[in-house]
């Protein structure tokens, strides 16, 4: 039988994520990630853009890290708004909240959590997953998100996937660089596979080469939980 990390799918092992791994590992980058992440600011900004958020609306920040989108949720949802964030890794949690501090936030709520476990305590009207691999990887993970979605919620996606594989050594880059940040390569060819489960009008546009992508779609009350 598989471990507890492990399941079988077509009688392949399929490697899920490790959120104790995440912790390790984003206790070293936690200091640096702003800063690295400054090059994917552009695709940050055009995946909040496909969620169409509107003033009063309460949006879900899948694996927030350090807060770097609940500035640009914030200005969508207005003031009479809601931006919730989960996010797994302390120190990752702890610069979101020192971030929303300073500014004065009052209506963005910052839980630390895995996706699995995380109680958001309200339905949501959109899903922000923004270069959140490991926690697309998890069935647990989306069906627990899933069960707070409100009626026809709309989900946004940005982050990295393999190239097609002609583009051999760009692949392997795409593995180097993504080594640091995810606990499993797993499902690195859709890595929106196990989503269109609950979005099934999923739509996935690869973006720089093909070595990341944006997708959107609405979650169909049928496909729920």
């Amino acid at each position: 039988m598989p471990s507890a990390d492990q399941t079988q799918q077509c009688g392949a092992r399929i490697l899920q994520p490790d959120p104790a791994l995440a912790i390790q590992k984003y206790r070293q980058h936690a200091a640096s990630y702003d800063a690295s992440a400054r090059r994917t600011m552009a695709l940050r900004r055009r995946v909040v853009g496909l969620l169409g958020l509107a003033p009063g609306e309460t949006v879900l920040d899948v694996a927030c890290g350090t807060g770097l989108s609940l500035p640009l949720l914030r200005e969508a949802v207005g003031p009479r708004g809601r931006v919730i964030g989960v996010e797994v890794s302390p120190e990752m949690i702890a610069l979101a909240r020192e971030r929303a501090a300073r500014a004065g936030w009052d209506n963005v709520t910052l839980i630390e959590s895995t996706m699995e476990a995380a109680d958001l305590g309200a339905p949501f009207h959109a899903a922000l997953f923004n270069y959140t691999h490991d926690v697309l990887q998890s069935p647990r993970a989306l069906e627990r998100i899933f069960s707070f979605a409100g009626p026809r919620a709309r989900v946004a996606l940005a982050g990295i996937k393999h190239p097609p594989p002609w583009l051999f050594p760009l692949r392997l880059y795409r593995l180097l660089k993504a080594r640091p940040y995810l606990t499993t390569f797993e499902g690195l060819e859709e890595p929106w596979r196990l989503l269109c489960a609950y979005v099934p009008d999923l739509r996935v546009q690869p973006v720089l080469a093909g070595t990341n992508y944006l997708a959107r779609g609405t979650v169909h009350p049928w496909a729920q939980p």
